[in-house]
């Protein structure tokens, strides 16, 4: 079986916690609205707890669900008499559903956590902003980690600040927890990560454009080309799932192709799919990193080239080109990153990566121009996508010629993620990578590998099955969803096979079936 790198998401949460030093600017003591000594100095707990809403000024003082009183003092917050943190030039304190916030003549928020102050934006704002929501119907935007977006003039702001060199745009949408914008020509763009500006603006089409593959491909299953089952018996197996589409690797070599084209000319009589895995690399013969992009794309375009001219007469016409090529330990930084930065990816060993790749792409276009040629990634290899897309290098260098798929493939195993929502660094925050991949790249998704962890129960992993198979059926005909591959019919033992040995495991099998037979790919 295909080596697991299970993916380890510790990265934290974006977002500020920071001590309020200065709320504002100056120094301590400065102007300031304040509220008068007397009441700096209070120290009487009032009975009922203020209005939401209530500031200071206009009112004296705000009192705390917990009957502590509050109060502003030439630019200093007191709490009972007493400074609460060291703050200054504070114009505003605000009591909101609950809490207590200051803010200073700059206009930012913080929110006091009981003993330091972090940083926010006002609460009377609100949360999150709904999805679909648009610039200029709606004032501002807010993100998911709490960044303000508005537009000014046709420009892109947020926090106050130009996001990049944007004019003329005449709408700012906020949908799958990304931002979007469209100029006044009707192009849209996505920003792929407002913290860096050479990918901060990709061109793209409305996100909110539902699009829906062709029919007949949506279920899938992996296996190996050195299973004991016969062409057949795998053609049984498929059918009695309700599968329709077989996903399976080989190098050029006939101990490994030969197999497979056998398993091609049974499926074709049986009026089944492969989608053909090449297993081309980074790596030449001895193990080492190939010298330069143009061995690897030479060595790879020969590989391809053979593989298609042997399964193009019996009908294949899907090709995986390279099998987790972003997560291998000479292409990604560090595997617990999540990948949607190009900066995740080793920049030294790039041309490399891109150069397999285009080697496998056009080696079976020079047999089959008609093919459809798919990249996979992993876990949320936007960056690493978006970079190859655009001619790219890690370190941000572009020029480089541009990789273009017919297909775009992704594994999602159960620790990655939700894969609609799915982090961007880790844990958070999080977006809809399908219907991101829909609006930048225009091809069809395939979801080419998909499992829980090899050491869940079988209770749990049917209830696994049962949930991930009703959240892609939905979303087929909206994200472009052509097929979703469990991976694997059989792995020899209960971590990630549906079957052992042609036995099916029970429960994994009796809910990866009943959801087949009772859910039609039309």
């Amino acid at each position: 079986m295909l080596k697991r790198r299970q993916f380890l998401g510790g990265m934290a949460a974006l977002g500020g916690s920071y001590i309020l030093s200065a709320c504002g600017g100056g120094s301590e003591g400065t102007s300031g609205s304040a509220s008068g000594g007397a009441d700096a100095q209070a120290t009487a707990h009032a009975a009922s707890a203020s209005a939401s809403g209530t500031t200071v000024p206009s009112a004296a003082s705000i009192t705390d669900s917990t009957g502590a009183v509050w109060t502003l003092a030439n630019g200093s917050v007191y709490v009972n008499g007493a400074k609460a943190g060291n703050t200054y030039n504070v114009t505003l304190l605000l009591y909101c559903n609950g809490a207590i916030y200051c803010a200073g003549t700059g206009g930012q928020y913080y929110g006091w956590n009981g003993s330091t102050w972090t940083m926010c934006n006002d609460p009377r704002m609100g949360g999150t902003s709904a999805d679909g929501t648009t610039l200029p119907a709606s004032p501002y935007i807010i993100d998911k980690v709490g960044g303000v977006w508005t537009l000014v003039n046709g420009s892109i702001h947020m926090n106050g600040a130009p996001v990049g060199n944007t004019y003329g745009v005449s709408l700012v949408l906020w949908y799958g927890g990304k931002i979007w914008a469209c100029g006044t020509g009707g192009q849209f763009y996505v920003n792929a990560d407002p913290r860096n500006f050479a990918a901060q603006w990709l061109a793209c089409s409305d996100p909110r454009i539902a699009v829906a593959p062709a029919a007949g491909n949506f279920y899938g299953m992996n296996g190996h080309y050195d299973y004991t089952y016969t062409p057949a018996q795998l053609v049984s197996i498929m059918k009695a799932m309700g599968c329709t589409t077989y996903r399976v690797g080989c190098t050029s070599d006939p101990s490994q192709l030969n197999p497979v084209v056998n398993i091609a000319k049974a499926f074709q009589s049986a009026g089944l799919s492969l989608l053909v895995l090449i297993e081309g690399g980074v790596y030449d013969s001895s193990g080492h990193v190939f010298a330069n992009e143009v061995q690897a794309y030479q060595t790879c375009y020969a590989g391809a080239h053979t593989i298609a001219t042997a399964l193009a007469p019996y009908g294949v016409t899907m090709y995986e080109c390279g099998n987790e090529l972003t997560r291998q330990n000479a292409t990604v930084m560090n595997f617990s990153y999540a990948g949607s930065l190009a900066m995740d990816f080793n920049n030294a060993n790039w041309p490399v990566m891109r150069g397999s790749m285009r080697g496998m792409i056009d080696g079976v276009k020079s047999v089959q121009p008609s093919a459809k040629c798919g990249v996979n990634f992993c876990v949320a290899d936007i960056g690493a996508a978006d970079a190859l897309w655009e001619g790219m290098q890690p370190d941000g260098t572009g020029g480089h010629q541009k990789l273009r798929w017919d297909i775009t493939t992704w594994h999602n195993y159960d620790a990655y993620g939700d894969i609609f929502s799915i982090g961007t660094d880790g844990q958070g925050p999080t977006f809809d990578l399908p219907t991101y991949c829909k609006a930048r790249y225009g091809v069809p998704f395939i979801i080419s590998e998909w499992n829980t962890g090899p050491s869940q129960a079988e209770t749990y992993r049917a209830s696994y099955i049962a949930s991930q198979l009703g959240q892609f059926y939905q979303a087929r005909k909206t994200h472009n969803i052509q097929s979703v591959m469990y991976y694997v019919l059989d792995s020899g033992n209960d971590t990630y096979g549906i079957m052992v040995n042609g036995t099916p495991i029970s429960a994994p099998y009796s809910a990866f079936t009943s959801f087949t037979s009772s859910h039609p790919d039309n």
